[in-house]
Parts: structure tokens; sequence; C-alpha cells
């Protein structure tokens, strides 16, 4: 049952499973088993449970090939469900790929820029940095196109699993602009005209605020004022 669910969640055209709920919200909760706003992320293990199910779910609200979208080979995103959500079949997702996409050299230097400040062993950082590098082509502000909670979520992921590049960030700059920053500085270039930070123009551009409500605490609002009309039409009928 579990593995039609998340089959059909991914493959709806309307990306709504049957019972209406969307299929970001759905495949998380098949995969964790709550709620992504109830999601208890106090231990580092489930933190990084939720941040990983929290991307699944971004990518599959995106729609097509969900492997492309998180930017994992087939082979790798299979063996972090069959590690990571071990009750889930990993095979549920091995599916509508039609084989791996490549990566442009833009996602790959940010990949590499992550990599080369790990501070995680194991699996599951080289995946997060592969993850966070083909989600940062979207958009939005990162932490929303990586469908986490609130910003806050995606300094502790970057300051857990690559901490000497996060600590880098000593002026809170956001993250996209940050990982570009280190590149251009790795070889030699500098991305700013003013010297000064607060002397520029594009000061918001690097440093403003990225409020705002999660992808899924939206969908989960139109969802339910979706059942709400539905239920006052039937009322008023």
């Amino acid at each position: 049952m579990i593995e039609a669910q998340v089959m059909i969640a991914t493959t709806s055209p309307a990306g709504r499973i049957a019972d209406g709920t969307h299929a970001g919200i759905e495949v998380y909760r098949v995969l964790t088993g709550s709620d992504p706003v109830e999601a208890d992320i106090s231990d580092d293990d489930d933190f990084d449970r939720h941040v990983l199910a929290s991307v699944l779910a971004a990518a599959v609200m995106d729609g097509g090939p969900i492997a492309e979208r998180v930017g994992l080979p087939e082979r790798d995103l299979d063996a972090l469900l069959a590690q990571c959500f071990p009750s889930v079949p990993a095979r549920a997702f091995a599916w509508i790929g039609g084989g791996d996409a490549s990566v442009d050299d833009e996602t790959a230097m940010v990949r590499d820029l992550l990599l080369a400040w790990r501070s995680t062993e194991g699996d599951v950082g080289h995946w997060l940095a592969a993850m966070v590098a083909r989600r940062a082509m979207e958009p939005k502000h990162l932490w929303e196109d990586l469908g986490l909670r609130e910003r806050t979520e995606l300094s502790r992921l970057l300051t857990r699993h690559f901490a000497p590049l996060a600590a880098r960030n000593t002026r809170n700059m956001r993250w996209k602009r940050f990982f570009y920053r280190m590149l251009c500085e790795d070889d030699g270039f500098v991305m700013c005209t003013t010297p000064v930070c607060t002397q520029c123009n594009d000061f918001d551009l690097c440093f403003g605020e990225e409020n705002g409500e999660s992808r899924m605490a939206e969908r989960r609002r139109d969802y339910l004022r979706g059942d709400s009309d539905r239920i006052d039409a039937a009322r008023s009928a």
C-alpha cells in the first residue's frame, strides 16, 4: 500500500493522490510517518531524515523525474531511501526517471564547493551536497526550494554537514549569494564592485529578509481551504 501511494503521488498529473491530499505532503508523510508541520527534529538523525524527506517532497511538487529534480543519480536515490527510510520500499521511487540527467557546470560547481567543506562522514553529507546544489538552481529562496519550513533549518543543515563553509558566512549573507561569493573568491575573482557591503546598492539582494511560508505549509493551507469550501458547498446543496 505504501509503495502504491508513493507511486501515485509521484506520477499523478494533477499533483494529487486519490484522497485529495497534495502529493508532496503525502510523500513526506509516507517517508516519515508524520505531517511536516509536526516533525520532531531535536535529534540530528531525525533532522537529517526531515531534510531529505522535505527535498523529495519539494521535488515531487515540481513534477518530472524526481532523481533529476533532487540532483542524484537514480542509484543514489534508491540507496538514500533504503538507508534513511528503510520502512518504505526503496524501489517505490526508482521509477519514472528515464535515466540519469546530466549535471550542468553551475550545479557541479556548487556541489563541489559543498563537498570540499564537508564536516560529516558517510553518505548523507555526500547526497546533501548534490541535492542542495541542484535545488539552488531553482528560483525561490534556497530553504523554500529545499522544502524546509524556515531559513533556520537550512542554516542548521549547512552548519551540521558543511561546518567550515557555514562558519565563513559571518554576516549571515543569503546562502545562494554566499555560495557564489565563495566560488568567485576561490577562483581569484571579486563578485562585488563595492568594498563595503553597507554602501552597496545590492545590499538587500545579499542580506535581505528571507521570510515567507514554506511550500508545504502553503499547499496544506490551500488543501484545507478547499476541503472547507467543499463542505460548505455540500451543506448549501
